[in-house]
């Protein structure tokens, strides 16, 4: 039987993708480190859908946890013919008072198992002749950004990563969209729901259900990268184009100099 396999599908974004996927009658395999959310997105899949979901717990930060689902999914006797590297967290610090440990995580988290993952699906993909792979990648992965230094490199990975492996797989039937959203109303940010609102009626932030949309529609046109929103499209273009140099006195206002000294 042949399934969806989207990580951090419990909540925000994923569990969009899980939604809309299901609509299309997609069976579901949902992945996260929520052991009781992931029973309970399955079951809502299942029960208002009708198709297959599987819950499999996993803590993506873990060394060889890539291998670890990929045997999970084989005892299962499963196919994976799409792939959705959606986990991740967002880390407001300054480098130098950021937690080693939070800088292993979300290196992992961002790079590592998202490209182990790649590797061992997009392998039976190529042998199958079939196949979509959508990685989540951010809007700061066009530009550095001050506080976010090792969010915004590991998301400038992927951008790389996946349009290296866009070439790679494309003549093989596989198609790999990588995805480049602005803010998303999502508990990732820790932010007011009034604020939330206001950013979202501006335009300046995009519901999770529209960003899921437009991304998998990218993915079935087999689009190579997806920049959901015209709001999106300009930041992206300006921030190819704008010098590192220019971010220099935005750094030097007082309130900027305040929230840096904290972070």
């Amino acid at each position: 039987m042949n399934y969806a396999l989207i990580t951090g599908a419990s909540s925000g974004i994923g569990l969009e993708y899980a939604r809309q996927l299901a609509a299309r009658g997609h069976n579901i395999i949902v992945v996260s480190n929520r052991a009781d959310e992931n029973v309970r997105v399955a079951d809502m899949l299942v029960e208002e859908f009708g198709v297959s979901a599987i819950p499999v717990y996993a803590d993506l930060s873990e060394t060889g946890i890539a291998q670890k689902i990929y045997d999970r999914v084989a005892e299962m006797g499963a196919t994976v013919d799409i792939l959705i590297n959606n986990a991740g967290i967002l880390l407001f610090s300054a480098l130098e008072n950021t937690d080693a440990a939070k800088i292993d995580r979300i290196i992992a988290l961002h790079c590592t198992t998202p490209t182990q993952l790649c590797r061992l699906f997009a392998k039976d993909m190529k042998a199958r002749g079939k196949g979509r792979i959508l990685l989540m990648s951010s809007i700061t992965a066009w530009t550095p950004y001050p506080t976010v230094s090792h969010y915004g490199a590991t998301k400038a990975y992927l951008r790389s990563f996946g349009q290296s492996l866009w070439y790679e797989m494309r003549k093989y039937g596989v198609s790999v969209t990588t995805v480049f959203p602005s803010a998303v109303d999502t508990p990732l940010y820790n932010l007011d729901a009034k604020v939330r609102k206001r950013l979202s009626r501006a335009g300046l932030m995009m519901s999770a259900e529209t960003l899921a949309r437009k991304a998998l529609k990218a993915m079935f046109r087999g689009r190579r990268r997806c920049l959901p929103g015209l709001m999106t499209k300009i930041e992206a273009g300006i921030c190819a184009v704008l010098p590192a140099h220019a971010l220099l006195p935005i750094l030097e206002l007082p309130p900027v100099k305040r929230l840096l000294s904290r972070i």
